[in-house]
């Protein structure tokens, strides 16, 4: 039934994963799927935002950001998981649901965070715009 599972990753916060993780493990074992673990980069290159930071660490900060994720991977997705690394910059629900697209996703495994912070009353939260706005299942693992 599902080929392809995104699973998004905040590495700062174990709340985005520590539930979504066995959920999607699960569904990739019972379907043979792969799992596209995405984690999103803020994006340093926009220019209000680029002229605040030295030349070059939008660069330093992918790299730092892939291997943290390969290091996550590692050590929390079982070896019998065909996974891929996944890092997009932007809005997370915007990078979320283009990764999905990118990879050919056909389902999403994502966490909602019950404890709301300032951030989400003002924008919202990521997992309900994407619920909202992806073209393909999302599963909210609470």
């Amino acid at each position: 039934m599902y080929h392809k599972i995104v699973l998004p990753v905040d590495l700062n916060e174990e709340n985005s994963w520590n539930k979504a993780l066995p959920t999607a493990v699960t569904l990739c074992r019972t379907f043979g799927a792969s799992l596209h673990v995405v984690t999103v980069m803020p994006d340093f290159r926009m220019p209000l935002v680029g002229a605040y930071f030295p030349n070059g660490f939008a660069e330093k900060a992918h790299e730092a950001l892939s291997e943290a994720q390969h290091k996550f991977i590692q050590e929390h997705v079982p070896e019998d998981i065909q996974v891929q690394s996944v890092i997009v910059d932007g809005s997370p629900w915007e990078s979320i649901i283009k990764a999905a697209k990118k990879v050919e996703a056909d389902l999403i495994v994502m966490a909602s965070h019950n404890k709301r912070k300032f951030a989400d009353y003002v924008l919202g939260p990521n997992a309900e715009h994407v619920v909202h706005h992806s073209k393909i299942s999302v599963m909210i693992v609470r």
